[in-house]
């Protein structure tokens, strides 16, 4: 008997083609199960049909429960602040973001902020910074002032709705409000 490497290729081609005929043959024509084994298939079956009708059920609550947690950090419904005899400071930010804050005279712990059509109460929080502070806790928000310019923040999903918002005042060049220095 010869081993060469074509030899022992073609025999074990054989091989694995006669194994595919006699596994061809058993599922060509299915036997009937026992009586006991088909009890236990369509119990199988059932039992499939019950999980997933478990996990359907199980995923709907997942999300009744996270439309539940949404609603209670859903910002409550509060009274739009008063802006009469206030000072108005529009803010020109990136991506074409507008900010408006309105300041009393009389009061330097409270502003009101106009972001997307809607007027925020904002409460002004301490810093060691020196920065300008103010927070809405119902709907989130924290408004930043520092010198060059403000930031406005959503604390829930920690991230930016506005940078880089400048007043006129902020927005001149730094040249031009030197020389006004100088000449006055």
């Amino acid at each position: 008997m010869s081993s060469s490497p074509k030899h022992l290729f073609a025999a074990g081609a054989f091989a694995l083609a006669a194994l595919g005929l006699c596994n061809a043959s058993a599922f060509a024509a299915p036997e009937k199960n026992h009586p006991k084994a088909e009890d236990v298939l369509k119990a199988k079956k059932s039992s499939s049909k019950s999980k997933t009708k478990k996990a359907a059920a199980g995923a709907t609550a997942a999300a009744a429960t996270t439309a539940a947690a949404d609603d209670a950090w859903a910002p409550k419904d509060e009274a739009e602040p008063d802006i009469t005899d206030t000072k108005v400071t529009e803010y020109a930010c990136e991506l074409n973001n507008k900010v408006t804050i309105y300041t009393n005279e009389g009061d330097d712990s409270h502003i009101a902020l106009r972001w997307k059509k809607r007027l925020h109460r904002m409460e002004r929080v301490g810093t060691t910074t020196g920065a300008m502070r103010f927070e809405n806790t119902n709907f989130r928000l924290i408004w930043i002032g520092i010198p060059s310019k403000g930031i406005l923040l959503d604390s829930r999903l920690n991230r930016q709705l506005a940078n880089e918002c400048k007043n006129a005042e902020q927005s001149k060049p730094l040249v031009a409000a030197v020389s006004e220095e100088k000449k006055g």
